[in-house]
């Protein structure tokens, strides 16, 4: 299985990159999360509980599975004022 993993925001300045190729099987986007997770250090990062997500450009919850290909972001909850 081969994604694409797209970082955006407060995300890609802590982690220092825009995007990704992953080879792997992750049968979630939660699963795919934990994976980054055990990186450790600035990884971390991916572990806040009001993280947002998205496959293929559609919002989604972290229990969405994923397939050959999918592309992942992960951002930031965003808040105004």
């Amino acid at each position: 299985m081969s994604l694409n993993v797209q970082y955006f925001a407060r995300y890609r300045e802590t982690l220092g990159l825009e995007s990704e190729t992953l080879e792997g099987v992750f049968a979630s986007v939660d699963a795919l999360r934990q994976h980054l997770l055990q990186r450790g250090g600035a990884w971390e990062v991916l572990a806040e509980q009001n993280i947002m997500c998205a496959r293929n450009q559609d919002l989604c919850s972290l229990s969405e599975p994923l397939a050959d290909g999918d592309e992942v972001a992960f951002f930031p909850t965003v808040t105004g004022g």
